[in-house]
Parts: structure tokens; sequence; C-alpha cells
């Protein structure tokens, strides 16, 4: 029985040491190749690899390197080829050249592959092949690493020795079995060989291949393991191994680092003149033996290529901030301002805006032309350096502003001492400039739409000067910028033109009168002008007509509107129409007007919206009649200071009453009374409503009572203002005046023609008292004719009144509706020509019509050279029939 053990046990351990041996040299074969491979995959992803590649002579630069890992790894050759397998390394310099004997078909697919080549220059030889890719993932070339079968090793010429060692063992073998395999499998956890060889492999192959390096630190602070990542990245000597960490050579931070066995995550340290992130975890809690592991990756370029970001960042976030800065308002100098302000200091130190003077009064730029006016400077504390703002610089042609100016290009001097040409403008000037510590400078001409507007001048320091890029962004955000100082321009020339004409069709000076003290304030939108107007007419019988209106919108249409309103409204008032027939008259033109343009234009835009308050004001009576449509009333100020809003009816807006009647107020108005009338603009805008703007102005006027109509426009403006106000402001203070009660003669007529030369004396006799007798001839001939011409064709009652103001005013009224007309009389005529002297002897008559009947007046001068017509008045009878016979 134990024969039989025995010889079973010894054939047994025959059987197993044979294929031991078979299974060792197995075992070694696949080892060497898996070697390969792995040496083959850490070479082929060595950057040196990729550029000996792409170089010019890739044998010398890749041939010194591969020889030297194929003797630190004890292999037998390290080959790379390109990729139609022509070889660039070679232990045998003369193979080199020629092409590789392995098929390197699923390298260059991206495979790993390994192979047993036969006829080789060296022989029967296993090796991997592996495929080098650059950065894009392509295959550039094949790294070919092997060992020849001859240095495989093996357990041939041992096999004797093994069996007899083998019988020998037997017993002691038989002992120990039980015992070694229990502690085994304690120690190994249960893990068999295939699994710890497995593990052991990919270990290996994750240490020599990943692009981290790693390191393990005991915890008495020697180094127990560093793969290839870590020695080249710490310049580790081949023996680190088993050394302190503080005896390495490493910076002292770093190795401070590595032996404090902390815990940390991406702390950058130094390597020479590396910067490597480092992640460090201690290997006690994870069930090993006391001591740390730490992964390196190197971040130099990572931090080069991050702090190139961060400037690109900053740089767009600077244009980001130029699009929402600049061309806030359309003023030329303030977004010239606004340029400089958002360059400084984020990009440059001082900032300089030059342009042509044709652009800053809002005309097309004639040509590039190298004398223009500073607009701009910000950055600078003492402006005696720079030429200050305002004044005109002729620059010389050597000037980088003026080269820039006329070659259209950006000029860039990225040292001033030694730019001649600059310094050639005025060279005192520059040595300061220098002085100062200004060394750089970028001139950018501004163009926009095909027209250069001027030149943007960014000045740095020396300690950090412009270069190219620079140069490439301040053209960007010139080119920003010119397009909005170009709006501005464009913006101030139709400005300029909108408020001419708007100011040509505003009153230039009020007229004379007795009735009204008249103060007013005309302040045109900043924004836009607008169609805001305001007038004082003055009417017969010594009556006023204050007006207000406003039409929607800005900018030359609106400017242009008014125009017309303000001309319709003159001719209506001429008419001496009541103030709520005039606005239902001005209601039908603008409705036509609208009718009218929409036909013929759909898009210019409607006059409907326009606003509009007519008031009259008679000082014989003291009463005032107003009318609205869609505006403000007015406020009234009384003689005691109080103030009031009264309520007028208020219309549709012009345009908008669709023929409804308008409604009329009549106020009597205490002398020294104060009426105020105003566009919506002075008491509301988008901050403030309407109620909250009245409520100023009420207070304003409170304040102002005891003042003149000029003070008090100021004091409401100064009170009420918006601090931006977006809409046109009117404002017009009437204090009233009576006329008195001495200057005024009225009679009343009886229905008898007896009746005319009694009242005729009346008249006289009381022109004697005012004084006026160089005019009695006159004024009886005209009155003479209207008594006449009421008694025999009007009905009662019959008045007559003489107002004696500025003129002397007669008025005839009575009942009837008819009225006369001038014209000449023909030869066999008993009448007409009494009107024809009236005209001649009055400097102006007309027809007034009341709510019962109507009133001839007339207005004659008080000065003697107004009395008497020029011509003899016998002749002017006769011309009366000589062109009827002629």
């Amino acid at each position: 029985m134990f024969a039989v053990q025995a010889v079973f046990a010894l054939l047994l351990i025959v059987v197993v040491t044979v294929a031991l041996a078979f299974h060792t040299r197995s075992s070694a074969e696949k080892a060497a190749v898996d070697r390969s491979v792995a040496i083959a995959k850490t070479f082929s992803t060595s950057p040196q690899v990729v550029a000996g590649l792409r170089s010019a002579d890739p044998t010398a630069v890749l041939q010194p390197l591969a020889e030297r890992v194929r003797k630190l790894t004890g292999v037998d050759f390290v080959v790379v080829t390109n990729t139609k397998g022509i070889r660039y390394t070679h232990p045998l310099v003369s193979s080199i050249g020629k092409p590789i004997v392995a098929d390197v078909g699923p390298a260059l697919n991206g495979k790993v592959s390994t192979v047993t080549a036969q006829r080789t220059t060296l022989g029967l030889v296993k090796e991997g092949l592996v495929p080098v890719t650059d950065s894009k993932g392509k295959v550039v070339g094949v790294v070919a690493v092997g060992v020849k079968a001859e240095h495989v090793g093996g357990v041939g010429g041992q096999l004797p020795l093994l069996l007899g060692g083998a019988a020998s063992a037997l017993v002691l073998s038989a002992g120990g079995t039980a015992l070694v395999s229990r502690r085994l499998a304690r120690q190994t956890r249960g893990l068999g060989p295939a699994e710890m060889t497995r593990m052991y492999e990919h270990h290996d192959a994750v240490l020599h291949a990943v692009r981290e390096g790693v390191l393990i630190v005991g915890g008495d602070g020697r180094l127990l393991l560093a793969n290839d990542e870590a020695r080249r990245l710490l310049d580790l000597p081949p023996d680190a191994e088993q050394r302190r960490v503080t005896e390495l050579g490493l910076e002292p931070g770093t190795a401070e680092l590595l032996v404090s066995g902390r815990a940390a995550t991406d702390e950058v340290v130094f390597a020479g003149d590396r910067l490597l992130a480092v992640n460090q975890r201690p290997t006690a809690p994870y069930g090993g033996l006391p001591g740390s592991v730490a992964t390196l990756r190197d971040t130099t370029e990572l931090r080069a290529l991050a702090g190139r970001a961060e400037v690109a960042r900053e740089r767009l976030g600077l244009l980001y901030d130029a699009g929402v800065r600049i061309g806030t308002t359309l003023d030329v100098r303030r977004t010239s301002e606004e340029l400089a302000e958002v360059a400084v200091p984020r990009f440059a130190d001082v900032v300089t805006v030059e342009l042509l003077d044709p652009v800053l009064r809002g005309e097309e730029p004639q040509g590039a032309g190298t004398e223009m006016r500073r607009t701009a400077v910000v950055g600078l504390e003492s402006g005696h350096l720079l030429y200050p703002v305002g004044e005109l610089i002729p620059f010389v042609a050597t000037h980088p502003v003026a080269a820039g100016m006329t070659g259209d290009r950006a000029v860039l001097e990225a040292d001033l001492s030694t730019a001649d040409g600059w310094q050639a403008q005025d060279p005192e000037r520059a040595r300061r400039i220098l002085d100062h510590g200004i060394r750089s400078l970028i001139s950018v001409p501004l163009r926009a739409r095909g027209a250069v507007l001027g030149m943007a001048d960014f000045w740095r320091s020396e300690k950090d000067p412009f270069d190219e890029e620079d140069l490439f962004f301040a053209e960007e955000l010139a080119a920003r910028a010119a397009v909005c100082i170009d709006n501005a321009r464009r913006y101030s020339r139709e400005h300029a033109m909108a408020v001419t004409l708007q100011r040509s069709l505003l009153p230039h000076a009020l007229p004379e009168q007795s009735a009204l003290e008249v103060a007013h304030r005309y302040l045109p939108a900043r924004a836009g002008v607008g169609g805001d107007w305001f007038d004082v007419i003055p009417l017969p019988g010594t009556r006023v007509a204050l007006v207000v209106g406003d039409v929607v919108g800005h900018g030359l249409h609106a400017a242009a509107t008014m125009g017309r309103l303000r001309t319709a409204v003159h001719n209506f008032s001429a008419l001496d129409l009541p103030p709520d027939e005039l606005l239902s008259h001005l209601d039908e033109l603008v409705t036509q007007i609208d009718s009218a343009e929409a036909t013929e234009d759909d898009e210019n835009p409607a006059v409907t919206g326009a606003t509009c308050l007519y008031a009259v004001y008679d000082p014989v009576t003291g009463m005032c009649t107003l009318a609205r449509s869609g505006h403000p009333g007015p406020a009234l100020v009384h003689p005691d200071g109080t103030v009031n809003y009264p309520d007028v009816p208020v219309s549709p807006p012009l345009g908008l009453g669709g023929g409804l009647p308008f409604e009329a107020a009549r106020l009597r108005l205490a002398e020294g009374s104060r009426l105020v009338l105003f566009t919506d603009g002075l008491v509301e805008d988008r901050h403030r409503d309407l109620d909250t703007g009245l409520a100023a102005l009420r207070t304003a006027l409170a304040a102002a009572a005891d003042r003149t109509p000029e003070e008090t426009c100021t004091a409401v403006l100064e009170a009420v203002l918006p601090a931006r106000p977006s809409d046109d402001i009117a404002l017009l203070v009437a204090r009233t005046r009576r006329l008195a009660p001495d200057r005024i003669a009225e009679w009343v007529v009886p229905s008898d023609p007896a009746a005319v030369a009694p009242v005729r004396a009346e008249c006289i006799l009381r022109l004697n008292n005012w004084g006026l007798d160089e005019i009695s001839f006159a004024t009886e001939l005209v009155l003479s004719e209207l008594i006449t011409n009421a008694v025999r064709y009007g009905t009662q009652p019959i008045t007559v009144r003489m107002l004696y103001d500025r003129a002397l005013i007669c008025e005839v009224s009575d009942g009837s509706s008819t009225s006369p007309h001038l014209r000449r009389a023909a030869i066999t005529d008993e009448g007409g020509r009494g009107l024809f002297l009236v005209a001649q002897f009055a400097r102006r008559w007309g027809t007034r019509y009341m709510a019962r009947g109507k009133v001839i007046w007339t207005e004659q001068a008080l000065h003697d050279g107004a009395a008497e017509p020029d011509v003899d008045l016998g002749d002017l009878l006769l011309a009366q029939w000589e062109d009827v016979e002629g």
C-alpha cells in the first residue's frame, strides 16, 4: 500500500514536474510577452515618441530613446516603425529603414497584438506590437518590443534535479502540505494562483501605464514603491525605493507633504520647473500597513492653458461690458468717455479718444485727416502729461495716431522709449510721459459704415506692455465703440435738425399786449425732439388767447406736425372763434390730415392723439374762457396765494372727437391771478404718476405766490422738473391785468337814425377827454359809418364801446348775425362805400360773433402818423367811380 502510494506519489511528482516544466515555460513566454506589451504601451504613450515620429529625422530622435529603454527594461529590442512598417529604431543599426517582419495591421487599426516571429535578424522572438496615437487618437506609428526565444526562462536542464528533489521532499512535503496550505490560504485571503497572477498583472500594468505618478511611502518615511511616471516627474534616482523620502533631493515642500501622511487633494507642489498636483491618502484605514499612497499629476501645461483661458474669459467679459456700457446715451462725447471708462483699468492704464471735428458736429467725416480733437481722457490724474480734452491736435505724419488714421489700420508701439515717430510729435511731453512710467501704446481707428471717425489710444505702463493679441482685442473693442459713436453722431445731426425746425416753429418773442404779464419756458426732451408748443395770440378787444399743445411722438415728424397745428390755431384764432368752436375745427382738421396721409403713405405716423388747451382772457370783464382736447387742465393761483385746478371739461384728443361737441368753461379771474398752462411732461414721467406731479406743482406754485411770472417759471422747474425728462416741457405763467374803468366807454343806441349824431358827439367828447384829438376826425367817420349801418340793418340791442389801450378800439354790436362785406360800389349804387372808408382809416377791422348777434370792431393807432390815410378823402371816393367806369 505504501509502495503504491509511493509509486503513485512519485508518478504524480514526475507528471507534475513535467507539467510544471512545460507550464513554467509557457508562463515564462507569456510573462515575457506581457512584459513586452506593457513596455511597448508605456513607451508608445511618451510624448517624445509622437514628437519624434513627426520630426524631420525620427531615427535621430527615437533611436537613443529606444536603446535607453531596451537597456533599462532588459528586453532584446525596442523597435519604432511608421504606419508603413518601416523601422526607425533597432538594436542592429543595419536593420533601421527596413520593413518589420511582424504584421502591423492590427496595430494600425488601434489594437494591441502579440506575435512570434521566426525569420528576424535576431532569430526567433516573442514580441508585442502597440499603436502610437497622437492627441486626436490618430495612429501615427507602431512600437514593437520583445525578447529572443532563447532568453525565455524554462526548467529543461533542471528536470533530473527536480525529480530527485521531489522524491526527497515527498516525505517532508506530505507533512507540511496541510500547514502550508492553511497558512497560504489565510495570507492570500482565499485567492488562487490564477487570481493572484491576474491581480499582479493588473496592478503592474496600471502602475506602468498610468499617466499619473504613484508613490507608496511607509510609516517610517521610506519610499516603498514608485512607478515610472513618478520617477520621471520627481526625477528619482534608480535606487530610490527603500530610501527615506527626505534623502531623495526633492523640494522641501514636496518632501514634507509626502512624509506627513496627511490627506491632501489637488495640492500643488514644485518639482524642479514643474507644478505637480498631489492627492494623498493614508493606507492604514484600508487594511494596509501604516503609510500613505500619493498620486502626482503634472499640471504645468494645464496651468499655462488655464491662464490663457482666464485671460480669454476676462476679455469676453470686457467685451460684454462694453456692449452694455458703451452707447447708453446718444451723445458723441459721452460715448467716447464710456469707451475709455470700460477699458481702464481692465485693459489699459490710460485711454484717450480723438475725433474729427465734423463728427463732433454730427456731420459726415470728410476723409481721414490727421488733425483731431481730443474728446476723452480716462485713467490719468495729472492731466498735464497728455493733451487735454477739447484741444485740437495736429498730429505729425510719423505719430502712431496719424499713421493709423491715414493707413486705416491699428498701430502697436510696444516700447515707446524707442518710438522716434511718436516722440517727434512733442519731445518734451513724450519725456514726461515716459518718466511717468507709460511705455506701450495701441492706436486703433474708430471705423463705422466705411468711414473713419477718429482714433482710440490705449496706453499701458512698462510692467505689462501690449502684444499682438492685445492689438486684436483693441480692434474688436474699438469696432464696437465706433458703431455707438457713429449712432450718436447721426442722432446728433438729426436732433440738431429737429431742434432747429422745432425752434423755428415756436414763437421767438411774445407779442406786446396789456391783458397779461406772461412768462414761458420750453425744454426739449433729452432723448429727442418732441411736439410740444405754446403760443400767446392777441385778439380784438384787448383780449389775449393762451395756447398749449402736445403732439404724440418725437422727431422731425412730431416737430413738423406741431408747426402745422400751431399755424392752424393761428388761422382759426384770426376768425375770433370761441375756444370750443376753435378746437372743434382743429379736431376736424386733424381727422382730415390723418385720412389724407394714411391714403398717401401708410408708414407716415398719424397726428391722432395730439392735445391742446385754448384759453381766451378778456381784461375788460376779467372773464377767461377755456376748452381743452385731451390736455391737462390749467392751474390757477389766486391773489391770496391759494392754488387750485379749475374744472375744465375734457374732450378726447384731437382726431378722436368723432364729431362730438367740445365744451368750454368760463372763469372770472381777479386781477393779479396767475393762470398756469403746461404740458404733461412737467408733471408725469415713467417714475412719477400724474397725481404726484400735480401735487408737486401745487406746492411749488403756492411757495412762489408772491413772485413774478418769470420767477415762478424758474421756481416751478427747479421743484417739479424730472431729473431726466423723457418728454418735451412747455410752461406758461400768465398774471392777469384789468383794463382801467376810465378807459372804457359804452353807449346804448336806439333804433333811430336821429340818434346817430348825439352818440357820435359823445364819442368825440370822450376822445378829447382821453387826449386823442389827433385821431378824432378819423374816429368820427368810422363810428358814423358803423353806427349808421347798425341802426339801418341791425336789430336791438345796439351798443357802442370804445376801449383805450395800446390802440383805440371801437366796437359796434347789434343783435343781427349778418356781417357786412367790403366791396367796390358801382357808379349807380347809393351805398357800399362806407365800409371802404372804414378800412382805409382803421389799422385793422373785423367781425366777431357772439351768442346773440355780432360785433363790428376797428383798431386805430394812437400816434399821429397813422391817424390819417396817405391819400385825400375826395380822391378815395373819386377812385371808386373811376375804377367802375374804367
